[in-house]
């Protein structure tokens, strides 16, 4: 029996700080996908290699991890004073979903560099020398992006010595502001509360501080559920009950949140919110066996991404981290020590990353105008996808 050949699409790969993705330029999609919808989904899943019963995304692109299993559509800005419009779709691994619902703060770092290269960004706009200011629409949430992108000879410089733990070699330094960067609509803190009690059936109650910033995020403390802080992936990921935990502190995270009307549906809505654990500052082995010292961090942080726990930090939880980092009362600013804190250095699983936020009360309402930091990005492969017509 005959089968139809593969069909191909315009596509690169791209790192963005600690991810990986396939970036498209929406135009280059088949007709059906340039429209959000099940064809788009349907091809951003195939492209992947999702669901993959087995966890490993053999026949697609993905890397059977959340840090590699995402996709990017681009696009001239539809927005006045932007340049491009960034859609970041994150694909489940074992289920037949794309989660819309927030951003990819790591590869917003490469979103800056694939406009340029491919003529979304207006040329006088560029230099050819020094640095070129990209204006992202980041359309999941609704948010400006300021990216800082490194130009040489009219290209984009790619190559660095800029280290970022996590990333095994270096690279450029992209600089990244996320502007106003509460997530969506409505207020940062959506409970009105710094602190909040969150109760888990089989848990208990949890001291959380539930926060719409860079993406929605659930802080609790890690000795709360019986952790140190200093733990790398392997002593969450190889234990079901407490992935089982954490998840169900999501859930219920979740709909206080206000986020979804129904725990049912935090099975399908699993990119956000994030769940993520705070210690004060101790010393530790990274997951590179490179010692990271107590004196050179203000608090630690571990998150989990789509269900595992991440090997460095999600650019989007980073944002969160520094906004509730900035605003005294925090659970994430009490492990910092207290007080005012901006910018902020915390150790993650891979090392350390350093994150600003510029926090503001208002009429008893906390806000923040921008958050910043540095992550880096490079092209890892440019061409064609292919994929079957099914």
């Amino acid at each position: 029996m005959a089968h139809p050949p593969q069909i191909k699409v315009p596509a690169t790969y791209m790192r963005g700080g600690t991810s990986k993705g396939v970036f498209f330029n929406l135009t280059d999609l088949p007709p059906a996908a340039q429209v959000p919808g099940k064809a788009r989904d349907a091809l951003l899943l195939r492209v992947i290699g999702s669901p993959d019963p087995y966890g490993k995304q053999i026949d697609g692109m993905g890397g059977g991890t959340s840090s590699t299993s995402k996709t990017v559509i681009l696009s001239k800005s539809s927005q006045p004073d932007h340049d491009v419009d960034y859609l970041f779709g994150q694909v489940a691994i074992d289920q037949p979903v794309v989660d819309w619902s927030g951003n990819c703060g790591n590869l917003t770092a490469a979103v800056g560099a694939f406009a340029i290269s491919n003529g979304l960004v207006d040329k006088q706009r560029i230099p050819d020398n020094g640095i070129a200011t990209v204006r992202i629409w980041q359309a999941n949430i609704k948010k400006t992006i300021i990216a800082h992108v490194p130009m040489t000879n009219g290209a984009v410089q790619e190559t660095g010595d800029f280290v970022l733990d996590g990333v095994t070699f270096p690279a450029a330094e992209v600089q990244v502001e996320f502007l106003d960067p509460a997530d969506g609509e409505g207020a940062m803190f959506p409970t009105g509360h710094l602190v909040d009690d969150l109760e888990v059936p089989g848990v208990g109650t949890l001291k959380a501080t539930l926060i719409n910033a860079g993406i929605p995020t659930i802080f609790i403390n890690a000795a709360d559920i019986g952790y140190q802080g200093t733990e790398l992936q392997e002593v969450i990921n190889g234990d079901e009950q407490a992935l089982a935990m954490f998840e169900n502190i999501r859930a219920y995270g979740a709909l206080q949140m206000g986020l979804i009307s129904s725990l049912e549906e935090a099975a399908t809505r699993q990119h956000t919110p994030k769940v993520a654990f705070v210690a004060e500052p101790k010393s530790y082995l990274s997951s590179s066996g490179k010692k990271v010292s107590e004196e050179e961090i203000d608090l630690l942080v571990r998150a989990l991404s789509m269900g595992k726990l991440h090997h460095a930090m999600m650019g989007t939880a980073a944002v969160a981290i520094g906004t509730a980092a900035a605003i005294p009362g925090t659970l994430v600013n009490l492990a910092a020590g207290g007080g005012e804190r901006n910018p902020v250095r915390f150790g993650h699983p891979s090392g350390t990353l350093k994150v600003g936020a510029e926090a503001v009360l208002n009429n008893g309402q906390w806000s923040v105008t921008k958050a910043i930091m540095s992550r880096s990005a490079r092209v890892l492969m440019e061409g064609w996808v292919c994929l079957p017509v099914e």
